[in-house]
């Protein structure tokens, strides 16, 4: 059997039958137990716009994300300016971003967010799992992607990255 082709019973053929036993099985677990999540973006904003804690002084949801196809994280680079005028400094990078904009047609200035005490180098990082996340801080270091290339978000709780 292929895709659409399964049959359960009450579900008309027109329906995905993983995805309604998927909706009935929420359905009954709502029923028996608030269905909250710990960790997720729906928490990480009710978080960073103080509806669980007014006056927490959270001003980012730290997010990393995944490209379509591969579906691996993704990977930012990006350099401050060097000490003159003309100069590049240190090439850093990040799989945490702070999300600076969007625009309509769906492209983003992420800002690359970084623990000062992890290694800058960038060979350093191979995975997320690889990052220190205990003091991430902005780096000024900003990129523009094309939000259509990715598939996947995950959102970190909210934090605070400036003073």
């Amino acid at each position: 059997m292929g895709c659409g082709h399964g049959r359960v019973e009450g579900v008309s053929a027109k329906e995905n039958c993983v995805c309604e036993i998927l909706r009935d099985i929420v359905d009954a677990q709502n029923d028996v137990i608030e269905n909250c999540c710990d960790t997720s973006c729906e928490q990480s904003i009710n978080d960073l716009l103080g509806e669980t804690d007014p006056g927490n002084g959270l001003d980012t949801v730290p997010v990393i994300l995944y490209c379509a196809g591969d579906c691996k994280p993704f990977k930012g680079f990006g350099a401050r300016r060097g000490n003159g005028l003309g100069t590049i400094g240190k090439l850093q990078s990040s799989f945490i971003f702070r999300v600076k904009s969007v625009t309509d047609d769906c492209c983003a200035v992420l800002e690359l967010l970084r623990d000062p005490n992890d290694p800058c180098e960038c060979d350093h990082l191979k995975d997320p799992c690889d990052q220190s996340t205990h003091n991430l801080e902005n780096t000024g270091i900003c990129i523009t992607v094309d939000l259509d290339c990715f598939c996947h978000v995950t959102c970190l709780p909210a934090i605070s990255v400036f003073d």
